[in-house]
């Protein structure tokens, strides 16, 4: 019997649903909220099956960085400031800097990094600055993509401290424009998607095959069924609904209240994992960057309390001190912390 196209797509697409469901991947979700007057804001969930402690750092302009792989690390000087959210201080895995372009990684099994040679003539740079190399360079994502395609430097990944799971990451940007662009390695090339578009990424497949699996979903209404699992496929359909469903306001209150929510939606209940599914892990902080008003929110679940960082009330300059605020260890704030950060000198980025 011979299938309508109807049809062919309907099992083409339920493929790669399963396909995508069977990834063994560690959970996160971001997503792009777009309303009117130059409403930007962009949010991320953190999801780790093991405990992952996050500190909140200032880090000024004029900071002298190098890859952190050898003595062919790309070497650099922060253009701008930034407000990030670090990763066992090791690694940025989260922040904006002052010209409101967002930064946020997220986990992806399929990525696969060039080849480094640590004694050759291509740059290197540590997979734990990615994140800090973009926020402290550019200031819009069309900078970003016009430089980062040069492929001037090859991002170096290694395997987590004290563990034997090897890194794998890809990098999604934002800007206060509404402009989108998501990096990723695969089979050692870097493959950019550029578009205000994709306002939405989550974990495996490679971001080429979220779409193709979400145009399935976009012809079911999502007033009527939404898939409500944990599964990362599940959370890319639910996130891209939400995100263009809730009121399009430039009320920053409603805004950024409508962003915590979706994002939120898209969690994972604190104490959630699974043996046999490592893809299911549980939330363990949420950021929402307000890009038109340069404030970044954060909310950790082991201190459940939302607080922000005006970065309008920060001096970024050079002659300026990094700054550090505990969040790790179950601290309690409230509204904006930014005095309560003390001068900290800066974390090494982990390299090899």
């Amino acid at each position: 019997m011979k299938l309508t196209t109807k049809y062919s797509v309907l099992i083409a697409s339920l493929f790669l649903i399963i396909s995508f469901l069977n990834q063994d991947i560690k959970a996160c979700t971001r997503v792009m909220y777009q309303g009117p007057n130059g409403t930007i804001i962009t949010a991320r969930s953190m999801d780790w099956r093991d405990e992952i402690p996050a500190n909140l750092w200032i880090f000024p302009r004029g900071m002298e960085r190098n890859g952190e792989v050898g003595s062919n690390s790309i070497k650099w000087m922060s253009k701008y400031g930034s407000v990030i959210a670090s990763s066992w201080d090791i690694a940025t895995s989260d922040g904006m800097n002052e010209k409101g372009l967002v930064a946020n990684l997220l986990w992806l099994a399929e990525s696969k990094y060039p080849v480094y040679d640590s004694s050759g003539t291509q740059k290197g740079l540590s997979i734990a600055c990615w994140a800090q190399y973009v926020l402290d360079n550019f200031a819009t994502v069309e900078e970003a993509v016009t430089e980062l395609r040069k492929e001037e430097f090859v991002v170096v990944s290694e395997y987590l401290p004290g563990t034997k799971r090897f890194t794998t990451l890809h990098l999604s940007i934002s800007d206060e424009s509404g402009d989108n662009a998501i990096f990723e390695y695969i089979d050692g090339k870097l493959v950019i998607h550029h578009n205000r578009s994709y306002q939405v990424m989550t974990n495996s497949p490679i971001f080429e095959k979220q779409l193709a699996i979400n145009t399935y979903w976009e012809g079911i209404p999502g007033t009527i069924m939404l898939p409500g699992t944990n599964r990362a496929a599940d959370r890319f359909v639910r996130a891209t609904y939400y995100i263009n469903a809730i009121p399009k306001t430039d009320n920053t209150r409603v805004a950024v209240a409508s962003v915590f929510s979706v994002i939120r939606n898209c969690s994972v209940p604190f104490g959630i994992s699974s043996k046999d599914e490592p893809n299911i892990s549980s939330t363990r902080w949420r950021s929402v960057s307000d890009q038109k008003n340069l404030v970044y929110y954060f909310e950790s679940v082991i201190s459940p309390n939302t607080f922000w960082v005006d970065m309008k009330n920060i001096d970024f300059s050079k002659d300026s001190k990094t700054k550090m605020l505990k969040v790790g260890t179950g601290s309690t704030y409230n509204g904006n912390t930014v005095d309560l950060f003390v001068d900290t000198e800066p974390f090494k980025f982990f390299g090899i």
